[in-house]
C-alpha cells in the first residue's frame, strides 16, 4: 500500500509539473515604474487571471533609463506598453512595432501652469519656458506647438523648452512657467507640495484637440504571423482587460496590489488610490479594442507638425485587430 501511495503521489506530482510547464510564458515591458498606471496588469497577475488563461506572465517595470521599444526589439519582452506617438515615430524609424490593443481610450496628459504666471490660454505661451518630458514623450507637445505655429527654439515668438525630469521641481522652483503633468500623477504631486487647484491653470491635451493615444499594447510585426503567438496574446489581452475592469471596480484593493509589487517602496497607498481613480477615467468602457477614429486623430496630429512633423508619412500596418478579435471570440 505504501508503494502504491508513493507511486500515486509521484504521478500526481508529475502531472502537476506537466501542467506548470504547460503555462505559456509572456513578458510585458511597462513604459514606466510600478504604479497604478499599470494596475490592470498587476491585478490580472495577482488575481490569477493570467494563470486561468494558461499564462506565466512576467512584468518588467520601466524607468528613465529604459526604452520599451529597445527592450521589445532586442527580444527582452513579448509585448510592451507605450504611447502611440513614440511607437509610431519608432516604427517610421525602422522598429516594426504594431498596436494590438488599446486599454486607454483617453489621454491624461496636460500642461500645468502657475496662475500667477499670467498664462490663461495657449496664446500666452510665446516667450515662456515650458517643461517637457523627452525620451519619446515630447512628441505630443511638439505636435501641439506646431499646430499652434509656435516655434520651440525660444525667442519672443516661441517657447523655451526645458527638458523636464520626471518630477515637478521646475514648477516648484520657478524654472518653468508650465510643466508636463499627467492627470493621475504629477498634477497631484504639485497639489501635495502645497499648491491649491485655484493657484493652477491646466491645459488638457484632450481639450486642446491634440490628444494622442497613450498606454497601448505593442508587439513586433513578424510575431503576428505566428498563430500560436496570436493565441498567446489574445489570452494575455483578455486576462489584462479582466484585470483593468476589476481595478476600476476595486480601486483601493488594486492600489494595494500595485504596492505589493513595488520593490522600491517609494509609493504611498494614498497616492496610488488617487492615481487609480484618475486612471479608471481613462480606461472606463474599454474592451481593449483600438478605436480607428482615435487612431486616425492621433496620426493626423502627429502629421500636422508643419515643417517638423513627428511622423512624415501615413503609417501602414501600424495596428492590427487580430489579437483583440481573437480575445473577444472566447
Amino acid at each position: 500500500m505504501k508503494y502504491a501511495y508513493l507511486t500515486g503521489l509521484a504521478s500526481a506530482l508529475a502531472l502537476t509539473a506537466g501542467m506548470a510547464q504547460a503555462q505559456d510564458a509572456v513578458t510585458l515591458q511597462l513604459k514606466w515604474v510600478t504604479q497604478a498606471q499599470f494596475a490592470g496588469y498587476y491585478v490580472a497577475l495577482d488575481q490569477g487571471f493570467y494563470e486561468e488563461e494558461g499564462l506565466d506572465v512576467t512584468i518588467l517595470p520601466g524607468g528613465p533609463d529604459i526604452a520599451p521599444v529597445q527592450v521589445l526589439v532586442g527580444g527582452g519582452a513579448d509585448v510592451m506598453v507605450d504611447w502611440m506617438p513614440s511607437a509610431l515615430a519608432a516604427r517610421e524609424q525602422g522598429a516594426p512595432v504594431v498596436n494590438i490593443a488599446q486599454p486607454f481610450t483617453r489621454s491624461g496628459m496636460m500642461l500645468t501652469c502657475l496662475a500667477e504666471s499670467g498664462i490663461t490660454s495657449p496664446e500666452d505661451f510665446p516667450g515662456r519656458t515650458l517643461g517637457v518630458w523627452f525620451f519619446g514623450n515630447e512628441y505630443p507637445f511638439l505636435s501641439w506647438m506646431s499646430t499652434l505655429g509656435i516655434p520651440t527654439e525660444g525667442g519672443d515668438d516661441g517657447v523655451e523648452v526645458l527638458r523636464q525630469g520626471f518630477n515637478v521641481d521646475p514648477l516648484l522652483q520657478g524654472q518653468a512657467d508650465c510643466i508636463s503633468t499627467m492627470t493621475y500623477n504629477e498634477y497631484w504631486q504639485v497639489i501635495d507640495a502645497g499648491i491649491t487647484p485655484e493657484q493652477l491653470v491646466t491645459f488638457k491635451y484632450e481639450d486642446q484637440g491634440v490628444a494622442t493615444l497613450e498606454d497601448g499594447l505593442y508587439v513586433l510585426e513578424e510575431n503576428l504571423e505566428d498563430p500560436e503567438f496570436v493565441d498567446r496574446m489574445a489570452r494575455f489581452v483578455r486576462a489584462s482587460m479582466r484585470g483593468w475592469h476589476w481595478a476600476e471596480e476595486n480601486p483601493e484593493a488594486a492600489a494595494e496590489i500595485v504596492l505589493d509589487n513595488d520593490e522600491t517602496g517609494a509609493q504611498t497607498l494614498e497616492h496610488q488610490v488617487r492615481m487609480m481613480g484618475e486612471v479608471a477615467l481613462l480606461t472606463a468602457g474599454s474592451d481593449g479594442s483600438l478605436d480607428e477614429e482615435a487612431y486616425a486623430r492621433t496620426v493626423a496630429t502627429l502629421l500636422g507638425g508643419g515643417s517638423d512633423p513627428v511622423i512624415t508619412a501615413e503609417p501602414t500596418g501600424a495596428f492590427s485587430h487580430v489579437v483583440t478579435e481573437a480575445a473577444m471570440a472566447e
